[in-house]
């Protein structure tokens, strides 16, 4: 495992109807020590796993969820195979309860296959489980997931809403690094991806410094947070996250929210967007249409357009709910054609 030296920020305090908004606003990461630890599933998991099972078991209704497997010689990691093109486990459909049960029949075993249910709606399947497990977030309307395996890693990748990971069982360790560093961290394919985010290929146990020599550079960026039972971590939008389940049975439960209204879109569909309509152009028309995507989103200044009476101005006007649906309806027709 590479060596790393600075360590997130810890915040003492912090109670799950209780976050202050000077978090909620960091630009940086920051440990939530015990956030959560008076949940009733981080109770059980002090108890012991059978607590744990029986615990989650009580709000489950029987749905199958989707869990990855992979062969012990994985060492739990959650990628791709050789050619890049296809992934080092297998993506089945499961009960909860069974993949429960495997996870704490293997709980003795030195080198257990890896078993993975990854973000897994906290609503549609465990009803009811927020009422006795959750954490205050004023006016966002977050969407929460939970997050159950035994030792596995996941490989750094970024999300664009703020998060809040809360470790409830076991312990976690996430190494960060600010979106800056991407070009440092290697970055594989956009549309063909583990978990739907695009990943960094290095290896954090054994980084191949010949082959991604880079990496080097990005190391003193680098902050580690180490997580135990009950702790949460604010993670802002778009941080890198490297993510590993330390022990046998790991439960996380997390919180994407905007931070932004609700009618806003998602980037990244304007990146495929762009790959489709301005990547290739000659390189005369990508510069061209650098700067108008400076003049109008990067660079936005409403003052700029002051020149055009505020009930004209359309797409550049202030953007709402009725705005943004007319932007949506324009583009669906657009890419429709």
């Amino acid at each position: 495992m590479i060596n790393i030296d600075k360590k997130v920020k810890v915040i003492e305090g912090c109670t799950p109807d209780k976050i202050p908004d000077e978090v909620l606003s960091s630009s940086e990461p920051l440990i939530l020590k015990g956030l959560v630890s008076s949940w009733p599933i981080a109770q059980a998991g002090l108890a012991s796993l059978e607590e744990v099972e029986k615990y989650l078991l009580k709000f489950y209704e029987g749905q199958e969820v989707v869990a990855f497997l992979g062969k012990p010689e994985n060492n739990g990691r959650i990628f791709y195979d050789e050619t890049l093109t296809g992934f080092n486990y297998d993506s089945v459909s499961t009960k909860l309860d069974f993949a429960l049960k495997q996870l704490r029949q293997h709980a003795e075993n030195s080198a257990p296959p890896t078993i993975y249910i990854g973000s897994t709606s906290v609503d549609q399947y465990l009803p009811g489980f927020r009422a006795e497990n959750d954490i205050a977030l004023g006016e966002h309307n977050p969407l929460v997931s939970i997050w159950i395996s035994n030792k596995c890693r996941i490989a750094a990748h970024w999300d664009s809403p703020l998060n809040i990971a809360c470790s409830v069982v076991g312990h976690r360790r996430f190494t960060l690094f600010p979106f800056e560093q991407m070009e440092n961290l290697y970055v594989g394919p956009l549309d063909k991806t583990p978990a739907g985010q695009a990943i960094s290929l290095v290896d954090f146990y054994n980084p191949d410094f010949e082959k991604f020599p880079k990496f080097k550079d990005a190391l003193p960026y680098a902050q580690i947070a180490d997580l135990e039972p009950g702790d949460g971590l604010f993670i802002p939008s778009m941080w890198w996250h490297h993510v590993e389940s330390l022990d046998s049975v790991n439960v996380l439960v997390n919180y994407w929210f905007k931070g932004a209204p609700g009618f806003f879109g998602k980037p990244v569909n304007a990146l495929f967007n762009a790959v489709l309509s301005i990547r290739d152009l000659p390189p005369e028309q990508r510069s061209a249409w650098k700067m108008i995507f400076d003049h109008y989103i990067f660079d936005y200044n409403k003052e700029d357009f002051a020149h055009i009476p505020e009930q004209a101005q359309g797409a550049i006007g202030d953007l709402t709910d009725d705005n943004a649906r007319k932007i949506r309806a324009r583009l669906l027709n657009q890419l429709n054609r």
